[in-house]
Parts: C-alpha cells; sequence; structure tokens
C-alpha cells in the first residue's frame, strides 16, 4: 500500500484532472459526431504524456538543484521530494516517464490508423516536444520565463483543438481554440500560484519564472491580470456565441479567487498558507472546466 501511495505522489495524480477536463471539453465539441473508441484512446494518451511530463519535471529539478532547497513535501508545490527523500532515485522517475512516452506513442499510432490521419503523428510530436523540452536540457523553458507560456498551449489549445480533432478530423478549428483560452489561461494562473512559495529557491538555482517579472510581493498583480483575461476570453466565446450567457455562472468563483489573492498579498514567503491559496484557485480552475463542459454538453 505504502509503495502505490508513493508511486501516486511520484505521479502527482490528482493534477491530471487539469489535462482530463479540457480534453473532455474539446471532444463534446464534436458531441454529434461523437465516437466513443477514439475518445477512450485520446485519453489515454493525453493521460500517458501528462504523467510522464510530472516525472520529467521532477528528474530535471532534482538535476538542477532546485527541489533540493527546500526538503519539505507541500502536495501542491516544490515537487513530490520522494528523490530528495531517497524513496526513488533519479533513474527511476526517468525511466517511468519513458515508459509512458512509449505507451504515449504506441495509441497515437493506433488513433491515426483509426482516423487515417498522419496529422496526429505531427501534432503529438510538438506536443511531447513541447512538455519536455518545458523541463529537460538544453532548452529547460521554464527556466527561461516561458514555462508559463508552454503551460498555456499545453493545458488550452492543445488538449482542446485535440479533443475535437481526434473526432472530427479538423484542424486548426477557431471555435475550439477560442474555448480553450479561458481553460489554458486558468492552468497557468495555477501554475503561477505554485511558483510563488518557490520563488527564492527557483532563483537561487537560475529558474526564472514570471514571478521575477513582479517579485513575489507583488505577484498579485500579475494574478490579477490573469483572472481580468480568463474572464475576458469568457465574454468574447458569449459574444461569438460559442458559448451562452448562463456560463457567467462561473463568476461565482470570484469569490475563492479573491480569498487566494489575499493569501498572496499578506506573506508570499510562508509555504504553509500557500498550500490553502493552491486549493482555492486549483478548485476553481476544476469547477470552470465541469461548469463549461456542462454548458457545452446540454
Amino acid at each position: 500500500m505504502k509503495v502505490l501511495t508513493n508511486f501516486s505522489r511520484a505521479l502527482r495524480l490528482p493534477f491530471i484532472s487539469v489535462s482530463i477536463l479540457p480534453f473532455i471539453l474539446g471532444s463534446l465539441l464534436a458531441k454529434d459526431t461523437f465516437i466513443f473508441i477514439n475518445f477512450i484512446f485520446g485519453l489515454i494518451i493525453v493521460i500517458s504524456v501528462h504523467l510522464g511530463a510530472n516525472l520529467i519535471n521532477d528528474y530535471a529539478d532534482s538535476k538542477s538543484g532546485v527541489d533540493w532547497q527546500d526538503m519539505n513535501f507541500y502536495k501542491f508545490f516544490g515537487g513530490s521530494k520522494l528523490i530528495q527523500e531517497k524513496v526513488f532515485s533519479e533513474d527511476f522517475y526517468r525511466n517511468t516517464a519513458l515508459c509512458f512516452a512509449i505507451l504515449a506513442v504506441s495509441f497515437v499510432i493506433i488513433l491515426a490508423l483509426r482516423i487515417k490521419s498522419i496529422s496526429i503523428i505531427g501534432l503529438f510530436t510538438l506536443i511531447v516536444f513541447l512538455a519536455w523540452a518545458y523541463s529537460q536540457r538544453p532548452l529547460q523553458l521554464s527556466y527561461r520565463y516561458l514555462g508559463e507560456l508552454v503551460i498555456f498551449i499545453l493545458f488550452g489549445p492543445a488538449l482542446v483543438m485535440g479533443g475535437y480533432f481526434i473526432q472530427t478530423g479538423i484542424f486548426p478549428d477557431l471555435r475550439s481554440f477560442m474555448l480553450s483560452i479561458p481553460l489554458g489561461l486558468f492552468t497557468t494562473m495555477v501554475l503561477f500560484v505554485n511558483e510563488i512559495p518557490d520563488y527564492m529557491d527557483d532563483k537561487r538555482k537560475g529558474k526564472l519564472t514570471w514571478i521575477n517579472l513582479s517579485g513575489a510581493k507583488k505577484a498579485f498583480i500579475i494574478f490579477y491580470c490573469l483572472v481580468i483575461l480568463i474572464y475576458l476570453s469568457l465574454i468574447i466565446n458569449i459574444i461569438l456565441g460559442y458559448l451562452s450567457y448562463l456560463s457567467l455562472v462561473t463568476l461565482v468563483l470570484l469569490i475563492p479567487l479573491f480569498k487566494a489573492s489575499e493569501i498572496l498579498k499578506q506573506d508570499p514567503t510562508d509555504k504553509s498558507k500557500f498550500i490553502q491559496s493552491s486549493k482555492l484557485v486549483i478548485g476553481s480552475n476544476t469547477l470552470m472546466s465541469i461548469i463549461l463542459i456542462l454548458e457545452i454538453w446540454r
């Protein structure tokens, strides 16, 4: 049981909702032509890539020394710490990530044969490249102010447009792109909030994130900007007719987001307090995704 618990912790399993839900939304955009088996194969690919990326991220942050700055496990940020606790080795993380990559490649080939399109292989290759380049040398995009942009692309357009493409064979598509923007921005905000408590540790090891642009004490300004962009993108989707006014029920999420922002303002160096802000932002992200899925499905 302890082994399974540690393995789940290494994979960061609770976070896979941020990839599953956007993929479901994109798939349901084609509800009139929805093919269940294609959806299942696509879901396996999505989960495999996400878990592989989680593992390789911990591997890279251990190699760079970032995750060795603070040995405490905070669950929502700072890595799984299982390498630092000597539960699993760096090689275990790297090799398990490769296994998930092989699993994803296998199902991409199967899916390409099913939908009779090699385009999916090219798109998949680009996604995997970004997922691995996010953490791995030589690019290490998350160390060069580009991590947030990569997360927006991977958890927004890539997932929503990818889900739609698997069902319809259509890419690019304006509707699926526009609907991907609020979810991509929200996941970017989740990352941003989780980067704040690690700001000083990251900075010491040369990992440059958007927090370096504002400093921890003014990080709430970037947070507010992301919130504004999320709701602006929702309004644009309503104007374009891609969403109805019922989607504005998501405005209720401003309450937990405001509470999270207050934590950001109070003491950006207190990591224990940031656990609560992470919970609030991740929970809000999940609820917005579910609300938009229901809006598309109705």
